[in-house]
C-alpha cells in the first residue's frame, strides 16, 4: 500500500480515523528532503506489519519538519542536523519538548559528471568553489579540462530552508557566518541536486549518499588535506568515520514517543529498520 502524502496536518498521532468500518492511527511525518526516501520505505514497510497504522510522510526540508514540532503540527521531525538552542527554546515557549532520536547516518556525496575527469578533490578546494569570494571558478584552475569544452564550474547547492545547506555551510565553509557564493543554482530536493549534475557536465554538487546510488555520475573521493589519500563516500567509510564529510540524521517527536509513535520508532531502530536504511544506500547504525 502507497503512503498516504496528502492528508490534513493537523491530525496528531493517536488520532482514530474510521477506515472500512474499524479505526486506525495516523502518523504525520515530515521534514529532510535527505531523509524523504527512507522515510517513505520506512512508512510502506510498517503498514505492512502494522496496516492499522498510517504514517503520512512529507518533505519540504529540515526546517519543515522543525516547525512542525515547534508549533504541534507533526508528530515526528525528520532533521539532517540537530535543533539549534534557539528552536528548542521557541518550541517550549509554545509548550513543545522535542526529543531528539539518532536514527542513521549520512556521508555528504561530492558529485560531479561521469565525464569529468577529476579523481579526487580536498575539503579546502571545495570550500574555494562553493564559498562567497572563493578562489575556484573554473575546472583548469584544478587541472582538468572538460570534455563540453566548458571551464566554468557550475555550481549546485540547496535551497536554505535544508539542513544538508546548513551543514555543508558549518562543516565545510568554515561555519554559520560563512556564505555561499553568488549564482549558484540552488535545489529543491537532494534528487534535484544528482539530476542536475547528472545532465551538467561542468557542474559539480553535493547531496546525501544514498542519492547516488543507481546514478550514473561520479562521487568524487574527498581528503582532508593535498598530499593525503582521499576517501570515497561509502558506507562503510561513514561508519568508521573515515570519509570527512558525514553526520547524524535523527527523528524529532514532541516529548517521549507514546503508542503508535513508539512502536514506530522502535521498529525503525530495530535491525528490520536499519536493514532498509542500508538496502536504499544510507548508512546505518549499525551493520545488519
Amino acid at each position: 500500500m502507497k503512503v498516504a502524502r496528502l492528508v490534513p496536518l493537523f491530525l496528531a498521532a493517536g488520532s482514530m480515523l474510521c477506515a472500512c468500518g474499524g479505526s486506525r492511527t495516523l502518523i504525520q511525518n515530515r521534514g529532510s528532503d535527505t531523509m524523504l526516501e527512507v522515510a517513505q520505505k520506512w512508512a510502506e514497510k510498517f503498514h505492512e506489519l502494522r496496516p492499522e497504522i498510517g504514517v503520512s510522510v512529507t518533505g519540504g526540508g529540515t526546517s519543515v519538519g522543525v516547525a512542525g514540532i515547534i508549533n504541534g503540527t507533526t508528530d515526528i521531525a525528520n532533521c539532517s542536523r540537530r535543533l539549534t538552542p534557539d528552536e528548542i527554546v521557541e518550541a517550549k515557549a509554545h509548550q513543545h519538548d522535542p526529543v531528539e532520536h539518532h536514527v542513521g547516518y549520512d556521508g555528504i556525496a561530492i558529485f560531479v559528471h561521469k565525464d569529468n575527469p577529476l579523481t579526487s578533490i580536498t575539503m579546502d578546494q571545495i570550500k574555494q568553489i562553493y564559498v562567497e569570494g572563493g578562489s575556484l571558478t573554473k575546472w583548469s584552475q584544478l587541472g582538468v579540462t572538460i570534455p563540453s569544452g566548458r571551464d566554468e564550474i557550475v555550481v549546485v547547492s540547496r535551497q536554505s530552508n535544508s539542513g544538508t545547506f546548513e551543514y555543508f555551510k558549518e562543516a565545510v565553509l568554515g561555519g554559520k557566518k560563512a556564505n555561499f557564493r553568488l549564482g549558484t543554482l540552488d535545489m529543491n530536493g537532494s534528487k534535484d541536486v544528482v539530476d542536475q549534475v547528472l545532465k551538467t557536465v561542468s557542474a559539480i554538487g553535493y547531496s546525501g549518499l544514498a542519492y547516488g546510488k543507481g546514478v550514473d555520475v561520479k562521487k568524487l573521493p574527498v581528503t582532508t588535506k593535498q598530499g593525503k589519500p582521499a576517501v570515497a563516500p561509502t558506507i562503510d567509510t561513514v561508519l568508521d568515520k573515515s570519509y570527512p564529510i558525514s553526520r547524524e540524521l535523527f527523528m524529532y517527536t514532541n516529548g517521549k514517543p507514546q503508542g503508535a509513535t513508539k512502536e514506530y520508532l522502535d521498529w525503525i531502530l530495530s535491525d528490520a529498520g536499519q536493514h532498509v536504511l542500508m538496502e536504499l544506500g544510507y548508512p546505518p547504525l549499525r551493520k545488519v
